[in-house]
């Protein structure tokens, strides 16, 4: 006789193809990249700008290039670091090397 716990794993989805799905992901992803684009120098100006104001847990929106993507990070700065040029938002670093732009919320 079956306990319910060998009946139940009857009832689990089958994978077929282990790994496809995650493969496709993989592929997708890399397909999705994109290269770093320069910024103006008024743009790095206006950036320079806002930097300079920042002061720890100010909030922010900052538009970066990261891990071969442009996104978009928000939140408070946690963490400012002028000498190493880098800046912490919540759990996510940010060096001012690959922010495109920056702007105070609030």
């Amino acid at each position: 006789m079956m306990t319910r716990e060998q009946r139940a794993k009857q009832f689990m989805p089958f994978d077929a193809m282990k790994g496809l799905q995650e493969a496709l992901r993989d592929r997708e992803e890399r397909h999705a990249r994109v290269e770093k684009h320069e910024v103006s120098e008024e743009q790095q100006r206006e950036n320079e700008a806002v930097i300079r104001r920042l002061k720890k847990g100010s909030a922010v929106s900052v538009f970066c290039y990261r891990d071969f993507h442009d996104v978009t990070v928000s939140g408070q700065i946690t963490a400012l670091d002028i000498c190493r040029r880098i800046l912490k938002i919540e759990e996510d670093i940010v060096c001012f090397d690959d922010i495109y732009s920056i702007r105070l919320i609030g």
